[in-house]
């Protein structure tokens, strides 16, 4: 059974149609639905050409996090609110799972008529499938590296 607390999983490919519409694949809209999210948010990735797609509650979180910040005197506080809520919209899903992403979002991506859903626990992503593939790589490397670091490490300690 899934759970509030599953996270999203997998890279999955899928089609951005005419008009402007993805298909959420099946496990991300049970999570979503999991966690009683009315659809999904979506914002503009502010690190990357990607969207960040995420449920309710990450959104909680976020809001929580925030809510510990003077809203008027904590530079951090504008900053966070800046980059994630006010960028981000709640997406309904139609019949079929689909969400109509707003051109300002297709555009930030660079997204054409494929599409490649990644998950990352608390959120995923949609990248246009070329731009993906050298940040896969560089993502793999990374990973690689941080393991031989912790092993080489872990063999001198």
């Amino acid at each position: 059974m899934v759970g509030a607390t599953q996270p999203f999983i997998s890279t999955v490919a899928g089609t951005l149609d005419a008009k402007g519409r993805v298909c959420i694949p099946a496990p991300y809209r049970q999570v979503l639905a999991a966690q009683n999210t009315a659809g999904v948010y979506f914002c503009p990735s502010f690190v990357e050409q990607a969207l960040e797609g995420f449920g309710e509650t990450l959104l909680q979180a976020v809001h929580q996090r925030l809510s510990e910040l003077d809203p008027f005197f904590s530079p951090g506080h504008d900053d966070q609110a800046f980059a994630v809520l006010s960028s981000s919209q709640l997406l309904t899903l139609d019949e079929q799972g689909r969400v109509r992403l707003p051109d300002a979002l297709i555009t930030h991506a660079g997204l054409k008529d494929r599409v490649t859903f990644v998950g990352m626990g608390q959120k995923f992503q949609i990248w246009e499938p070329a731009a993906f593939a050298p940040v896969q790589a560089e993502r793999l490397e990374r990973a690689r590296a941080a393991r031989a670091a912790a092993l080489q490490g872990a063999a001198h300690g």
